[in-house]
């Protein structure tokens, strides 16, 4: 049974999705504005932690995810200019363009980071006939106004709005105006009141804009995820005509924590003013990544991207490997040192993979072997582990809990290599397959690790050197090591003759 973090209960819950073993999970996708940094990417993994543990149960996902290309404007109060437009206009480029370019390199970095891509992939300004259709329903259920600059949903006119934050109507109002999170308008009834539909400025065209029953304008940053949830996942689409009574309850919607009082809050409104059922059974949130205490956001200027940690010397999966060590729900501090720790975990994990290909290759050879009894203990060892690693990952993605186990595991091969008497030719493939079957979840690409062909100098060297151990020149073939090494290749001597692997 998979455990998971229900925001909208507060509590853990065992996970049952509407439909046996399928899932529809639905995760708010980047503003293509600018760079996603790594902040931002943590979501993206702790969601990408989440998919692969339903698909290593034997769900099959249906996984969707929006592109913010339109409607996200600078403010929470629904003001200030469309960050695309903004960033377009910075550049001197096309609003389009500046999207495009920002999607590739939104799925660059998530190819980077391994990240398994969605099946369904939804760009807002493909999606503005939907969101029409939409408002245009909510305006039926009378939920909707208008005002000098757009269409706006009235809060107060459901009964249950902000139950996700854990506060009712009048606590939220109170909270977000407190907290400076919203401004209030004149022409706002309330301060959680959000715009459905925004009216192009006057005197001043878009590059963005469509026709509306309302006016030109463009859509709502929560109206987009609405629809393309409704569409997709709730099927409540018949190509574009909304229709709320056929509306399906999703399984599980994720997204960073900041989403909670504002983004998703105002979806649920949309949708359950609509379709008068429950929206989302599953609500999971991803915490911070801050810099000392301070949360990393492009508007604070504190930005590190994937190319920083690139040019920087590290791996992307040295960074994956950091988020994994701990759990979505905290918040996560990034250092230099803590990305170093983690590349130095990683490659330490590499260099096991490699050990195991190492010893699987020699025992191939192998007629006969110490130990073979104990074939017994080492299966009831490995299928302890595995037991363990799956407990973890069930109690709400405990990815550190998780790592610790796998690291169990790679401290029980050495025990066994460094054990001749446990040695045999059956462990290390078993401990090898299990590591992988693991990777499954963790998507540290330890499949990709293959034992290279050792250039030609290599094996001059390594067979001169051999000649010279054969002829007990011990000197003469120390030298002839560290020249190997020197050329980023190590060599370790075995009764099977001398194994040579990349140094990583």
């Amino acid at each position: 049974m998979i455990y998971l973090y229900n925001t909208l209960t507060k509590k853990k819950q065992i996970f049952k999705p509407i439909k046996n073993k399928q899932v529809g999970l639905y995760t708010c996708g980047p503003t293509v504005y600018s760079y996603a940094h790594i902040g931002n990417l943590r979501t993206y993994i702790f969601e990408d932690i989440l998919k692969r543990v339903l698909l290593y149960h034997a769900y099959k996902v249906k996984h969707v995810m929006n592109i913010t290309d339109v409607g996200h404007l600078t403010s929470d109060a629904d003001t200030g200019e469309d960050k695309i437009e903004k960033a377009a206009k910075q550049s001197k480029k096309s609003a389009f363009e500046i999207a495009d370019f920002y999607t590739k390199a939104f799925f660059t970095d998530c190819e980077k980071l391994n990240i398994l891509a969605p099946d369904i992939i939804a760009k807002a300004t493909d999606h503005i006939e939907e969101d029409i259709e939409l408002i245009k329903a909510l305006e039926k259920n009378n939920f909707t106004y208008q005002t000098s600059d757009g269409i706006y949903f009235d809060t107060s006119k459901l009964k249950d709005y902000g139950k996700l934050t854990g506060m009712n109507f009048k606590k939220l109002n109170k909270t977000l105006k407190a907290g400076a999170r919203i401004e209030m308008s004149q022409e706002k009834k309330n301060i959680t009141d959000f715009s459905l539909w925004k009216f192009s400025p006057k005197n001043e065209k878009r590059q963005m804009e469509w026709p509306s029953p309302w006016g030109i304008g463009f859509p709502g940053w929560h109206i987009e995820c609405s629809a393309i949830n409704l569409k997709y996942l709730g099927q409540a689409f018949k190509g574009i005509k909304l229709l709320p009574n056929k509306a399906q309850t999703i399984d599980i919607h994720t997204g960073g924590t900041d989403h909670i009082p504002i983004h998703h809050t105002n979806e649920i409104a949309q949708v359950e003013a609509v379709i008068n059922k429950k929206f989302v059974n599953f609500w999971l949130h991803g915490e911070f990544l801050v810099l000392k205490d301070t949360r990393m956001g492009k508007s604070k200027g504190n930005t590190i991207l994937v190319k920083n940690i690139e040019e920087s010397g590290f791996s992307p999966l040295a960074f994956r490997y950091l988020v994994l060590n701990s759990h979505y729900k905290t918040l996560l501090e990034f250092s230099q040192k803590s990305l170093k720790n983690a590349q130095e975990s990683l490659n330490n994990i590499y260099n096991f993979i490699l050990d195991c290909l190492l010893d699987i290759k020699l025992n191939s050879l192998i007629e006969s072997s110490d130990g073979v009894n104990d074939k017994g203990k080492i299966d009831s060892l490995l299928n302890q582990i595995k037991k363990k690693f799956e407990k973890s990952i069930d109690d709400d993605l405990n990815t550190p809990q998780a790592l610790a186990v796998f690291w169990e595991l790679i401290k029980s091969y050495y025990r066994f290599k460094n054990n001749p008497n446990k040695a045999n030719k059956i462990y290390p493939k078993k401990i090898y397959q299990l590591a992988l079957n693991f990777d499954k979840v963790l998507g540290l690409r330890l499949d990709e690790i293959k034992l290279p062909v050792a250039p030609k100098k290599i094996e001059e060297l390594t067979k001169e050197r051999e000649q010279l151990r054969k002829m007990k020149e011990w000197e003469k073939a120390d030298k002839i090591r560290k020249q190997i090494e020197q050329l980023g290749f190590s060599s370790t001597d075995t009764k099977n003759g001398t194994v040579i692997k990349p140094k990583i």
